[in-house]
């Protein structure tokens, strides 16, 4: 169970050009938690993330994971303790193999040889892959990329995983079996996804981002019906919510959100 909140006070954040791409963000993210991040493009998701992990330095305000402040000097710490999954699984795979790939962090941080198998081992077959460990990732299908980029992730035994864009080029088939492999991580997950119906299968909490600020933080049920805030933002409501433009009836009359779920 992930043991660690995640707290940003403040948090500002502008690039040379003086774009405003992150404005006084305050939020906090209790250990556990299943947080969709959503916005429309340009809104400044993927800034927010870079901060989170580091990658980028706020021009003011602080973010906080546990007992650690992010900085340059804690970011060692911070990236046992958050991992990010990139948008693009070819960002994040350059190993000649799988198997060295998701044993890359393990061993960057000088972890001993049995220790980085069984990491490796453990995460390859938590993402449900342990027969793709010898092979090359270039070689992989979309799908089996995205599971081993998320294996690197876990590999690292983070307490909050981080994720941008996760369905992006997935095939119906594959985006189920990403759906239900993110439903049964155990760790805080922080989502940004335009795929609203996966951010509603699998988050309890949505915060919209819109002009780097927060527009709304609340239950799905509420933010995702909420068809003014979400065309204000520039969103569409899920597909799943959506009304069928023939006979104008709901495509999923009864379904149950995440937190309604028994």
């Amino acid at each position: 169970m992930s043991r660690y909140q995640l707290k940003v006070q403040n948090l500002r954040f502008a690039f040379p050009d003086g774009h405003q791409a992150v404005r006084d963000i305050t939020l906090q993210i209790q250990p556990g938690e299943a947080v969709g991040v959503i916005g429309a493009n340009g809104a400044g998701k993927s800034t927010l993330l870079s901060l989170l992990m580091g990658v980028l330095t706020p021009a003011g305000g602080e973010i906080q994971v546990g007992d650690a402040m992010v900085s340059r000097h804690t970011l060692p710490l911070i990236r046992q303790r958050m991992g990010l999954v990139f948008q693009d699984p070819d960002d994040q795979l350059f190993m000649p193999t799988v198997y060295d790939d998701v044993a890359f962090g393990p061993r960057n941080y000088g972890l001993d040889e049995d220790e980085v198998q069984r990491r490796v081992h453990e995460a390859l077959n938590w993402v449900g892959i342990p027969q793709l460990v010898d092979r090359a990732p270039s070689k992989l299908s979309g799908g089996e990329k995205r599971a081993v980029a998320i294996a690197t992730v876990l590999a690292m035994e983070p307490d909050i995983v981080i994720m941008d864009e996760p369905t992006t080029g997935l095939d119906p088939k594959a985006r189920r079996r990403l759906i239900a492999l993110l439903n049964g991580l155990h760790q805080t997950k922080v989502i940004t996804s335009h795929d609203l119906d996966m951010v509603m299968d699998t988050c309890r909490r949505v915060i919209v981002i819109q002009d780097g600020a927060v527009a709304a933080d609340g239950r799905p049920e509420a933010i995702l019906t909420d068809g003014s805030l979400l065309d204000r933002c520039g969103l569409e409501a899920p597909l799943a919510l959506q009304s069928c433009p023939v006979c104008h009836t709901h495509k999923v009359e009864g379904v149950l959100l995440p937190e309604q779920a028994p």
